[in-house]
């Protein structure tokens, strides 16, 4: 196992006198997605020097929730950490160390916002939100409510909808067997994820591009408009955004990589469009891979291994927040 005695975790917590939500806000869950982390630094700048007051509930910051990753300025320190993010009684890398401290103080909280960034260059924020009221055995939730009215007050204008769905539907179609199939979705769970299962609920917001000059100013802007949304501080509601001006999107589908010579036809990008009947790629045996539905790709992978996630693909979901 990797040696781990050189990092320690860090988080900061201020509590009002005034009852309220326990709020929990995290930056680099990946080491080079830094935008969240010079946010909170701000943020509590401002508590330290008396220029903001937390008058209600509580809210603890996490600067940096992967040191590893973060020093070496890389996404993982041993692998990612926003997948099968769960205590290991057994921890086999330094990710499973960071479950066993941050899994506990998740579940000590109410609400998560965890900032990350994107590799992509020129592509606009967006939120990624969780499912909605269920009882069902993937993503159980009751908040969705309160999940989308908060999304829709951060500052973004694209909301994204479905992972665990769409990536579970991937699962079941590899899977051999019940025990691969639950080992598997496991994969799927990251931060927002594990914190829906403690009852609380939670967005990823990706900022911007990884070196974007404004990324931490759209993290600095949800993180104020989180505070004052959940009544934290004395500051009125943000308005939330207008409908109209929104672009929601539900996953609704994964391709899989079936060879390691299928191919793409051109360069993809999050949230390129793409038509019905349009070729996105070609397989190793020649055979072309057709958009079955006019909407956007998502996380196109070109270079995933055969048998794994090669693209997603969404549609617009008009009652978003209306739900």
């Amino acid at each position: 196992m990797t040696s781990t005695s050189q990092y320690q975790f860090k988080s900061v917590n201020y509590t009002g006198v005034e009852p309220g939500p326990r709020v929990i806000i995290m930056g680099a869950t990946h080491g080079n997605e830094v935008c969240g982390t010079i946010a909170i630094r701000r943020v509590m700048e401002e508590i330290d020097s008396g220029r903001l007051h937390i008058a209600a509930g509580s809210v603890t910051f996490v600067p940096i929730v992967n040191p590893k990753a973060y020093e070496q300025n890389t996404r993982n320190g041993d692998r990612n950490l926003n997948r099968n993010l769960f205590p290991k009684d057994a921890p086999q890398d330094f990710e499973d160390q960071i479950a066993n401290w941050l899994c506990p103080l998740l579940a000590r909280h109410d609400v998560l916002l965890d900032l990350h960034s994107f590799n992509a260059v020129g592509g606009q924020p967006f939120v990624m939100v969780g499912p909605l009221n269920n009882d069902g055995t993937l993503q159980p939730f009751q908040h969705a409510e309160k999940e989308r009215a908060w999304a829709r007050r951060l500052g973004v204008k694209r909301f994204v909808d479905g992972w665990l769905a769409a990536y579970g539907d991937g699962v079941k179609r590899r899977s051999r067997n019940a025990d691969e199939l639950e080992t598997v979705l496991r994969y799927g769970v990251g931060t927002t994820e594990y914190m829906r299962t403690t009852g609380g609920y939670a967005l990823t917001l990706e900022c911007g591009q990884h070196l974007d000059p404004t990324a931490p100013e759209v993290a600095y802007r949800a993180i104020m408009n989180t505070l004052a949304h959940l009544e934290l501080i004395a500051a009125p509601d943000p308005e939330p955004l207008p409908f109209e001006e929104m672009e929601a999107l539900s996953m609704v589908v994964v391709h899989d990589k079936l060879h390691a010579d299928d191919a793409f036809s051109r360069q993809w990008a999050s949230f390129d469009p793409v038509s019905e009947g349009e070729e996105i790629g070609v397989r190793a045996d020649g055979s072309k891979v057709i958009a079955e539905f006019s909407g956007r790709i998502l996380f196109p992978d070109a270079k995933a291994g055969a048998n794994s996630e090669w693209y997603y693909l969404t549609r617009p979901n008009p009652r978003f927040g209306r739900e």
